[in-house]
């Protein structure tokens, strides 16, 4: 079969994104080895913060752009939010060294220590990668390369990573304030044009291409378009679906493979009419991982390949029954369960199973989710009585709520302008981390005395959210420390 036309000979910037657990980690790295095989020059970067490309090209380290020894032409690099950080704040506060009081430079560097900096400066790395110059501060090592193809995090996380672009080009526009979360607005305004070429080069379908990769199931699927529509409404409509895992039963007397087969030819059948003009090819499921060289160029043959690779004995595990772990969680009678794992695990099956057990052994049991995909909604249905209670929190209505707050309290003193500053201040795209925390928070607060079942983000995502209640922490006593008004991000 080999690479659909669409990729075969693509634009620049190459995009995969989809629901956790579809393949995407696979299909890029296939796909970038297939356009390195082909003569083409190809840098493949991870914008995941629980990346596993390491394990797939079986490379140990991938901090820094590393060359693939086996696939010459083929460089690839993981995105170390840590390290992002660092450099972000370097060539932020740098310039400032020697020309501002220590003490103020500590405060700012104490200011940028948070997980919304973090996240933006690894954003900000992400849009140097846009950049064909040869300076390397500005993302210039994809100089020379024909194809940048990105591996990015599950749908929701990857949705907000490619709404920055705008929302920074927007808020540095407005904003006027000397300094914000993310240091001192001059820095701000520096790195402004690569957040603005990275716009450009999003919205041109000359240069982008996002590659939206389902499975043969309803809820990816129904994921992948709604994901399409968001992407659409951000101008960025050059796209492609890819049905990857496709089963077909290799006996027909076998009821348990036919009924899945059948399972997933109806989920194709009722595909939203938003992904079917899509779809460009349809990848068979592999009897074997994908991970390692040689298995990774088999992706787009066509053919169902047997694993030629040696069986492991199956050794019986000692685990406990289900059963037991609910008999632990109960034994409290309240308490918050956080289920965290990688994208595709069943986080939400999981979570909405614990919530159901609790509920039928009579305790309160409230579950809600900080994943911007959402999927608890479709998952916990039926009717449990008061026992059991859902929601979501939603980060766009959070927000809206937290802005409207904080200038309820503190803005209505004010006089227009600082009105129209403070509300500068707080269309930061950072404001949504600690809108999120406090939501969060607030959940927690609101069911104290029952269970809380807490379906999560996959993990990248999930740690920067716990981190933020570390780092809103510190950043309060910091500020409470130097008798100031008001908080660094909010």
């Amino acid at each position: 079969m080999g690479l659909p036309d669409a990729l075969a000979t693509p634009v620049r910037h190459i995009f995969f994104t989809g629901k956790g657990g579809v393949g995407k980690t696979s299909l890029s790295c296939g796909t970038a080895i297939a356009l390195a095989k082909s003569g083409k020059k190809v840098f493949l970067v991870s914008t995941d913060p629980a990346s596993n490309l390491n394990e797939m090209l079986e490379i140990p380290k991938l901090d820094v752009p590393t060359d693939v020894p086996k696939v010459p032409g083929l460089t690839v690099m993981n995105i170390d939010p840590e390290k992002a950080g660092e450099h972000y704040r370097q060539r932020a506060l740098d310039p400032l060294r020697g020309t501002v009081p220590d003490a103020d430079l500590k405060r700012m560097e104490e200011s940028m220590s948070g997980a919304c900096t973090m996240e933006v400066a690894a954003f900000d790395e992400f849009a140097g990668l846009f950049s064909e110059e040869g300076d390397v501060e500005s993302g210039g090592f994809t100089k020379g390369y024909d194809h940048v193809v990105f591996d990015t995090a599950p749908t929701g996380h990857t949705l907000r990573l490619l709404s920055l672009p705008a929302a920074w080009n927007s808020f540095l526009d407005h904003n006027s304030m000397g300094n914000s979360c993310l240091g001192p607005s001059t820095a701000m305004k520096m790195n402004q044009k690569r957040f603005a070429r990275a716009l450009a080069c999003l919205t041109n379908p000359q240069s982008t291409i996002i590659v939206l990769v389902a499975r043969p199931d309803a809820s990816t699927l129904k994921e992948a378009a709604r994901s399409a529509q968001e992407l659409a409404d951000m101008d960025l409509k050059n796209q492609v679906v890819m049905i990857n895992g496709v089963f077909t039963a290799q006996d027909p007397s076998d009821k348990v493979a036919m009924s899945r087969q059948e399972a997933g030819e109806r989920a194709l059948a009722s595909m939203s009419p938003v992904l079917k003009d899509k779809v460009v090819c349809q990848l068979p499921l592999k009897p074997f991982n994908m991970v390692g060289l040689d298995r990774l160029l088999t992706l787009f043959d066509s053919e169902v390949l047997p694993d030629a690779g040696p069986t492991s004995e199956v050794k019986d595990v000692p685990i406990s029954p289900l059963s037991t772990l609910m008999d632990d969680i109960a034994a409290p009678g309240h308490g918050l369960v956080l289920v965290m794992g990688k994208g595709g695990v069943g986080k939400t099956t999981c979570a909405a199973a614990i919530a159901v057990e609790l509920a039928t052994r009579g305790y309160p049991v409230h579950v809600s989710t900080t994943d911007p995909a959402a999927h608890l909604m479709d998952t916990v249905t039926g009717d449990l009585g008061s026992l059991l209670t859902v929601s979501r929190i939603d980060p766009h209505a959070e927000t809206e709520a937290h802005i409207a707050n904080i200038m309820e309290q503190y803005g209505k003193n004010l006089d227009e302008k600082g009105k129209a500053l403070m509300l500068e201040d707080l269309r930061s795209p950072c404001t949504e981390e600690v809108a999120v925390f406090q939501a969060f928070e607030k959940v927690l607060n609101q069911h104290k005395n029952q269970f809380v079942i807490l379906d999560t983000a996959p993990t990248g995502h999930t740690l920067l959210l716990l981190d933020q209640t570390g780092a809103y922490h510190k950043d309060l006593m910091r500020i409470a420390s130097a008798g100031a008004a008001a908080g660094a991000c909010a």
